[in-house]
């Protein structure tokens, strides 16, 4: 519950009284269950239950409802336990807390702040401490926490290492909680014997301790813990295994041991299996030595003498079933705690640890992911990993749940999956747990199961099971969290699920996009995180044309631009400014483009964008400015905030670059360059030579981006002759012959067009600069080469027997044929300026047979019905009067046969155009 619920007064019930007296009528029936319904009437231990359920958030608005709420809201019942790794934890907030933690026995932190700041709560009996996140910890935080808390009973630090912790701290730990009985941490550099005897001597009770990933730890010192019940070294280094072997052995309690990736050998297994009389289980998980000798001999532990012990080549299911003697055990059933309840303690308590010893190993080799593990994970890992997500151990669901979001990827660069795992998870009914445990109430469970989600759905497959099991909904509600830690890992999986086009119109269903944008404002100084996930997946969602509108309607535009103006990590730029290229791609369908273009900042934060350092916000920023470049409106506004120089330079710059940059690099001054003013400002300002060194490229989607560029550059003289002298034009002719991309040889062939009608030729008389630095070309040897090349383009399009009949006859399907045959389809994309077509249709009466012919199979191109533009070239063509000059051009004698035929079915379009605006 959010919201203030005001009390109602007892001035408020008489007098509802007194109204229902003097009039009754239907209202009366709707106002009967509003007046019976009294929330201050429930039992306290109701509302205590209620309470207990909701997050802190809630919890504290609940309690500000009214006095009575108030007082159960502070019970010591609601304050045993904390948990705060979501929240900041300084001083001062823990002086904020303190009134209400004397009752306070369980804490759950994250950072060494936090730690740092838990005196501060003044919880005198606090009991247990599990924290992560404190790399910076140093001695002097870790033994004040000891000596304010005597009466620690669990301390647990890790997994990040405690590299500033030393044994100096540990000694602190033992002589201030002498009732200690579990002791895990993580990372320590060195635990002498010094200190592990201080904890020998001053903790009579400790009976678990777990020094993971440490460096020393003096082994024979451990066998002095005589009260030591389970022990974990795994991933120690530099453990002297004969000492430990021997000395472990004399533990009189020992039940359990851990060492698991470490480089314990099989003879001190099996000394330990030989000696130790209590000794009932050793992890042995990821142990090379220990897996090279199962492979070499795999009956080497066959003699445990009732021992278990577990790696990776054993079957760890029907093993730990082995510790339940006469009970009935189902395969992964092992680990449902109801099949502890009839056995003795000492098997419970045994499993309770083994699952956190499990949940902490399999993360660890998930993280590190050593070759050769696919076979464990896909045969067994998996099941154990969805089991222990039904631990009654919260530590154990989210260390289980985070290793099922890491085993699945096999590269955090490019966020590849690896599809028989993540397959694995599904086929195993893995989807579904995740998605039970996202709905619980625990945020920090919310959290892991979320990430594990979205990971998973980077697999198509993975991704339907998500939504079919209604994943989308739950991932929705997620996004809404005030928690942010839970709200970005929503936002990934949303990120992720919006890939699938399948998916997009049901995120929108579900509120997502509206719960996306307004994760932007209400972090809008939030980690890279959150902010980089809400702007991919609304990119994501801004390519579908629907969902883009619904993007728009959330205020997403004003949102993104926000990000891209004054943001400065660069993974939520790059993201932002991908969403708005996407926003600004549906042109045709809708006001987005525009709207994008008119809000406050949004070009000039683009244009500033492509000078980024980063190479993939200056790709999306380009592909935006690109995208916005179409709206006429839009393109004078970029050019206006210096966008014209920016893509230059940026194009100047980008030529060793990736070919997604070169390509939207090129493209926006494709789009720049339709008008007059900004073409020639792209010549002037050298963009040039590097368009066409860009158009030398053998990528088709490079090559052709440039050659419109240049197509649109040609337009103007002056360009013309600069492309000239740059060497444009074997480049062109060469696209022209053997691109792989008809549009880039069609849009070369008519940048040739361009450069040789004859309007070229007055400036090449007096060079481009008015200084006479202009270089000396051979124009009549390039006009030959050129020619020649667009005659042989026009030609590839030719079929003799056809157009032969197609001249001779009347009937409108030999036309019809011809124009199936010759149309490219992308070039119903373009559209031209009336200028175009009025060089065009110029170019028709041009004394080359070879421009005619090129002319009207550009304009043929230009009004095919069907194409995105044709109407509009149409009416272009109508208010030239183009009509006369097409039935000349059809009708010349002196014209190839592809002339007269392409002339003909120029002027058959028209008339369809005409007939169809007609009726």
């Amino acid at each position: 519950m959010t919201r203030r619920v005001r009390r109602r007064t007892c001035r408020d019930r008489a007098a509802r009284g007194s109204s229902r007296a003097g009039s009754a009528g239907v209202g009366d029936e709707e106002d009967a269950p509003a007046a019976e319904l009294d929330w201050k009437a429930l039992p306290d231990d109701t509302m205590l239950q209620l309470f207990a359920r909701l997050n802190y958030r809630d919890r504290a608005s609940m309690a500000a409802a009214c006095r009575a709420w108030r007082a159960l809201g502070s019970s010591p019942c609601l304050w045993s336990e904390l948990d705060l790794r979501a929240h900041r934890c300084d001083r001062e907030a823990a002086s904020s807390l303190a009134a209400r933690c004397e009752s306070l026995r369980r804490l759950r932190l994250r950072g060494h702040e936090a730690v740092e700041a838990v005196p501060g709560l003044r919880a005198r009996g606090l009991r247990e401490v599990v924290a992560d996140g404190c790399r910076g910890l140093t001695d002097a935080a870790l033994a004040v926490l000891a000596a304010r808390h005597e009466d620690l009973e669990r301390l647990q630090i890790g997994p990040d290492p405690l590299e500033r912790i030393s044994s100096d701290a540990l000694r602190q730990v033992a002589l201030c909680c002498s009732k200690l009985r579990r002791l895990r941490l993580s990372g320590l550099r060195e635990a002498d014997a010094g200190a592990i005897g201080a904890l020998a001597r001053y903790c009579p009770l400790l009976e678990d301790v777990a020094f993971l990933d440490c460096g020393a730890v003096d082994e024979a010192a451990l066998a002095d813990i005589r009260s030591l019940r389970f022990l974990s070294v795994a991933g120690c280094r530099s453990l002297k295994w004969a000492t430990a072997s021997t000395s472990w052995t004399q533990l009189p309690s020992l039940i359990a041991i851990d060492v698991s990736r470490t480089d314990v050998p099989t003879n001190a297994i099996s000394r330990l299996i030989s000696n130790s009389k209590t000794l009932k289980l050793i992890c042995t998980l990821n142990c090379i030595s220990v897996e090279e000798e199962l492979v070499q001999d795999p009956s080497v532990f066959s003699n445990s003498k009732g021992k278990l012990v577990l790696t990776v080549k054993s079957h760890i299911f029907k093993s730990v079933a082995t510790m339940f003697p006469g009970v009935d055990v189902n395969g992964h059933e092992v680990f449902n705690q109801c099949n502890w309840r009839s056995s003795d303690n000492i098997a419970g308590d045994t499993m309770t640890w083994l699952e956190w010893i499990l949940s902490q190993s399999l993360l660890r080799i998930a993280e590190s992911n050593p070759q050769g593990m696919d076979d464990f994970w896909l045969q067994q890992g998996t099941a154990l990993l969805l089991r222990l997500l039904k631990s009654s151990q919260e530590d154990v669901q989210e260390r289980s749940a985070t290793a099922l979001a890491t085993f699945v990827v096999m590269d955090d660069e490019s966020a590849n999956v690896d599809p028989a795992r993540s397959e694995a998870v599904m086929q195993n009914g893995g989807i579904r747990m995740l998605l039970d445990l996202a709905r619980c109430s625990r945020e920090s469970a919310q959290s892991e199961a979320a990430k594990a989600i979205a990971n998973l759905s980077v697999n198509t497959r993975v991704a339907k099971a998500v939504a079919d099991e209604g994943g989308i909904t739950i991932l929705t509600s997620l996004a809404k969290s005030m928690n942010r830690l839970v709200a970005e890992e929503a936002a990934g999986g949303l990120w992720n699920l919006s890939v699938g086009e399948d998916h997009k119109a049901a995120i929108a269903v579900s509120g997502g996009i509206k719960a996306l944008v307004d994760l932007i404002y209400r972090w809008p100084a939030g980690t890279d995180g959150v902010l980089e996930r809400a702007a991919g997946a609304l990119a994501n969602l801004a390519a579908d044309d629907k969902c883009s509108l619904e993007v728009a309607k959330a205020g997403g535009v004003h949102a993104l631009v926000t990000l891209a103006r004054s943001c400065k990590l660069e993974g939520v730029l790059e993201q932002a400014a991908r969403a708005l290229a996407n926003l600004a791609a549906h042109g045709d369908n809708n006001d987005n483009n525009a709207a994008v273009g008119q809000e406050a900042g949004a070009l000039e934060a683009l244009v500033q964008l492509t000078g980024s350092q980063n190479e993939g916000v200056r790709q999306e920023a380009a592909g935006a400015l690109w995208n916005l470049s179409f709206d006429d409106r839009n393109r004078e506004a970029i050019a206006a905030v210096g966008g014209v120089e920016a893509l230059v330079s940026l194009v100047q710059q980008c030529l060793n670059g990736s070919e997604g940059l070169q390509e939207r690099a090129a493209g926006a001054l494709w789009g720049l360059s339709v008008s007059e003013a900004n073409s020639i400002a792209i010549g002037q300002g050298g963009g040039v030579a590097p368009l066409l060194t860009l158009a030398r490229s053998e990528v088709e989607d490079v090559h052709e981006t440039a050659a419109g560029a240049l197509w649109n550059l040609a337009f103007y003289s002056g360009n013309a002759l600069r492309i000239v002298e740059e060497g444009g034009v074997p480049v062109l002719v060469s696209i022209c012959s053997s691109s792989g991309s008809k549009m880039a040889r069609f849009m070369s062939a008519l940048a040739l067009a361009y450069m040789f009608d004859g309007r070229m030729d007055e400036v090449a008389l007096v060079g481009t600069s008015s200084d006479s630095s202009s270089k000396s070309v051979n124009v009549e040897g390039a006009r030959r080469i050129a020619f020649k090349h667009i005659e042989t383009f026009v030609l590839t399009f030719s079929d003799p027997q056809m157009f032969s009949v197609a001249a001779t006859s009347s009937a409108p399907a030999a036309l019809s044929q011809v124009a199936e045959l010759v149309f490219i389809n992308e070039a119903g994309h373009l559209r031209c300026s009336g200028a175009e077509i009025g060089r065009f249709v110029a170019m028709l009466r041009n004394p080359s047979p070879i421009l005619r012919a090129c002319a009207a199979f550009a304009l043929l191109q230009f009004t095919i019905p069907g194409g995105r533009h044709a109407l509009h070239h149409a009416g272009l063509l109508q208010k030239a009067g183009a009509g006369r000059v097409l039935r000349a051009a059809a009708a010349a004698t002196t014209a190839s046969i592809e002339a007269k035929i392409f002339a003909r079915i120029v002027l058959r379009n028209l008339e369809q155009h005409q007939s169809g605006t007609s009726t």
